[in-house]
């Protein structure tokens, strides 16, 4: 059983070669136990990252992967027009400090990391995080499909539950809660299928999750750096930064970070040939795919942290499928074969494998297809969840 606190809160050459500054360190002290990537304001969806907040309490609720003996939140104003002024953030209704202040202000392209907050918690709890802000915020930065049910309140709500007059399914300024006294990070990083798209929404249902389950008394946290949509190679303005870009702060950049599992590829293949609403990328090879591949797995190298490949799931179906379907799927198989057999990873993770259809490999097992032929349902965001954790010997 699970409990419940509240808290307070396109070129590719360019993608491949260029390195953005780190935002910090790897910290051993602190092992991140929940995390969300973050993206620019759209208006995919009806989200609020658009319009932002004005004299509202934003209240979240975030699964811990790990427990630990104090936490810490961290939010991000990476995508922000001007500065983002916080006027309070609770745990379990104890005020959240920065610096020693309950209020803070965050520059617009930066992040900021609370004090450590004497409040302990176990793996699987559930944590609502809560923010007020007392003036108009201008555009949010934001998770897109966040899987969860996020409320927006009029006024100061910080020490009651005052239940939310609108709700979303996004993620608003919160990017991370840590803890102190976990064995430290496995960060699950790509797309739509590592985001948990078609899961059971505030169910926690994603692999990502599941995988956490797995690991049990290892300690270890599980965060999610998955973004719907997103792309290795090419960016669309919907789906956040170039996956080989973003690589180095929302993988590597986690707090405690041992281990990266990485599920990206996929959109590179399906956004040459179809317009998901968001733009189209040009083509691309498995060759470009893979030289993607390699540049993370340097990075991933350079920084001691260990790297697994994770096999493209399939997506063929009688609708909703590449127009060149052939050379798509040639792609996939091409890449799949190099993750499989090259080497470069340190292990690999057959996703396609665990849930593909045994009578057609080029499909997604009707069992476990959320029903777009794409994504997993939660009983495939499971097996995706069982062949990780057998990578990682749990």
């Amino acid at each position: 059983m699970r409990t419940t606190k509240f808290l307070a809160a396109g070129v590719i050459a360019a993608a491949m070669f260029t390195t953005p500054a780190i935002a910090q360190p790897r910290d051993t002290a602190w092992s991140a136990a929940w995390a969300s990537a973050m993206q620019s304001p759209t208006t995919a969806d009806g989200n609020w990252s658009q319009a932002g907040f004005d004299h509202q309490t934003i209240r979240q609720t975030v699964r811990l992967s790990t427990g630990g003996r104090s936490l810490r939140i961290r939010l991000s104003n990476l995508y922000g027009t001007k500065p983002l002024q916080l006027t309070g953030i609770t745990v379990a209704r104890a005020d959240v400090t920065f610096h020693g202040s309950r209020r803070t202000t965050i520059a617009p392209g930066r992040t900021a990391t609370s004090d450590a907050v004497a409040v302990p918690s176990v793996a699987g709890e559930q944590l609502v995080v809560s923010v007020y802000v007392d003036g108009a915020t201008g555009p949010a930065t934001f998770h897109e499909d966040g899987l969860t049910t996020t409320s927006a309140t009029a006024g100061n709500h910080l020490h009651d539950n005052a239940p939310g007059t609108a709700t979303s399914h996004a993620f608003y300024y919160l990017t991370g809660v840590d803890v102190t006294g976990a064995a430290g990070t496995i960060v699950a990083y790509g797309d739509s299928i590592t985001n948990g798209h078609n899961s059971t929404v505030s169910a926690d249902h994603r692999y990502s999750d599941d995988l956490a389950q797995r690991l049990g008394k290892t300690r270890l946290g599980v965060a999610n750096a998955g973004i719907s949509g997103n792309l290795l190679l090419h960016q669309l303005p919907c789906f956040g930064d170039v996956g080989v870009t973003r690589f180095r702060r929302d993988a590597l950049g986690q707090p405690g970070v041992r281990t990266v599992i990485v599920e990206e590829g996929e959109n590179d293949i399906w956004d040459s040939e179809f317009n998901f609403g968001c733009g189209e990328t040009p083509r691309i090879t498995a060759d470009q795919l893979i030289a993607g591949y390699r540049s993370m797995i340097a990075a991933a190298h350079a920084r001691g942290v260990r790297i697994i490949g994770g096999t493209i799931t399939p997506f063929k179906a009688d609708y909703m499928q590449p127009a060149d379907f052939e050379r798509a799927e040639a792609i996939r198989t091409q890449a799949n074969q190099w993750i499989r057999t090259s080497g470069q990873y340190d292990a690999v993770a057959d996703f396609a494998l665990a849930v593909g259809d045994p009578a057609d490999e080029q499909r997604i097992d009707p069992a476990l297809d959320s029903g777009d032929h794409l994504h997993p349902n939660d009983a495939g965001y499971a097996a995706m969840a069982a062949a990780a954790a057998k990578t990682l010997g749990h």
